[in-house]
């Protein structure tokens, strides 16, 4: 009974703590006359784009709104200045309730590098329901976005569930990891494709990497289950074998016992994903898969937003392999940093890989920068 009451008591006062500190951060919000729109509605973002005459909308552009002189006000998009009057009053309306603001007038200090992304973390949009072309089985494999190593293969739409796909690397390896570069036909959640082996994508990296994959030439088709992209099986089958100037360059990695893997015979994979639209991204999913026989959990998100940044994020842990070591690829690939047409087009960071290094310790076998290229709009 005591419980009971200790409980009741205390959710009683933290009702009357909060209750004011929420009506006092709703009147903050309205004094923002200065900020940053989250690019957290894409529909809005469009909207306001399209009623200045930008062609294509960008949903996750930069769009910097300034109320301060009411003889002047103005809305800049990727750095171009516009009047504000220039929208719609019903549009200006929603710019200015909008609820996802980073507020450009307030103070900075040697904290805020550790307390600004907290305080700006809106929950409310944390997670939303996905895209149509997210939870499609037939236009799941449209992306527009190319990554120059690993992550879901690029997918370009021919007509309807008509399209073509191009991979450099495997989704689930890290920077010159492999020699595997793949393309496929998609249609109608089938789909059936060729892959072969560049060397020059493992000849670059000198040191670590007796944790390899290589390849030489195949063939393989899958099919994605209908009623949401949440599950996809394929087969994979080599069709060459590896010659002996080849074996050679690859027996020269091996390392205290441990050998990288050949894609050598059969394989039959699959995924298990749920796609989830994180922090207005515009592709991500949370996954278990099984891909040549080693398996792979993970997350992958394209165009997260946090604080008015806009930036790519994937983690991919291999827990087990017939052949390799355990290893962990990390992506951070940040947008924004160039400017024109490659504002929101380019993406550059980090490409991280952990695992047993040639000195039998665990840490990290490669870093690299990776570059990802957006080809039209976000989906």
């Amino acid at each position: 009974m005591r419980k009971i009451l200790f409980l009741l008591l205390l959710s009683i006062s933290l009702t009357i703590l909060l209750v004011p500190t929420v009506n006092a951060q709703t009147s903050e919000e309205e004094k923002i006359v200065y900020y940053q729109m989250e690019p957290l509605d894409d529909s809005l973002f469009i909207k306001i784009q399209s009623e200045l005459f930008i062609e294509p909308p960008d949903p996750k552009a930069e769009i910097i709104v300034d109320l301060r002189d009411p003889n002047n006000q103005t809305i800049s998009v990727k750095g171009v200045l516009y009047p504000f009057l220039a929208l719609k009053p019903e549009t200006r309306a929603k710019v200015i309730t909008y609820p996802f603001k980073v507020n450009l007038e307030e103070n900075i200090n040697y904290g805020s590098v550790f307390t600004r992304v907290l305080t700006k973390l809106n929950l409310g949009k944390f997670v939303s329901p996905p895209s149509l072309y997210q939870i499609s089985s037939t236009l799941g494999y449209i992306n527009p976005f190319l990554q120059l190593f690993g992550g879901e293969p690029f997918g370009i739409p021919i007509r309807s569930d008509l399209g073509l796909s191009f991979g450099i690397g495997t989704p689930y390896s890290g920077p010159f990891e492999t020699n595997f570069v793949q393309a496929g036909v998609h249609l109608l959640g089938f789909y059936g494709g060729v892959y072969q082996n560049v060397d020059a994508l493992t000849q670059y990296k000198k040191e670590n990497n007796q944790n390899n994959l290589y390849a030489t030439s195949g063939y393989q088709f899958g099919y994605v289950v209908p009623f949401g992209n949440f599950f996809e099986f394929s087969y994979l089958k080599s069709t060459e074998s590896f010659t002996p100037s080849q074996l050679r360059m690859i027996s020269g990695v091996d390392t205290l016992g441990m050998v990288p893997k050949l894609i050598n015979g059969s394989y039959f994979n699959w995924e298990l994903r749920y796609p989830i639209r994180i922090l207005g991204s515009t592709r991500a999913k949370f996954y278990v898969a099984n891909y040549l026989n080693e398996v792979h959990v993970g997350f992958t998100g394209r165009e997260l937003s946090l604080s008015g940044n806009t930036f790519d994020f994937s983690f991919d842990g291999m827990v087990h392999s017939d052949v390799r070591q355990p290893q962990y690829v990390i992506n951070v690939l940040v947008q924004r940093i160039f400017d024109d047409w490659a504002f929101s087009a380019l993406a550059i960071g980090p490409s991280l890989i952990l695992s047993k290094r040639d000195t039998g310790s665990f840490g990290v076998v490669s870093l690299y920068f990776n570059l990802r290229i957006k080809v039209g709009t976000s989906l």
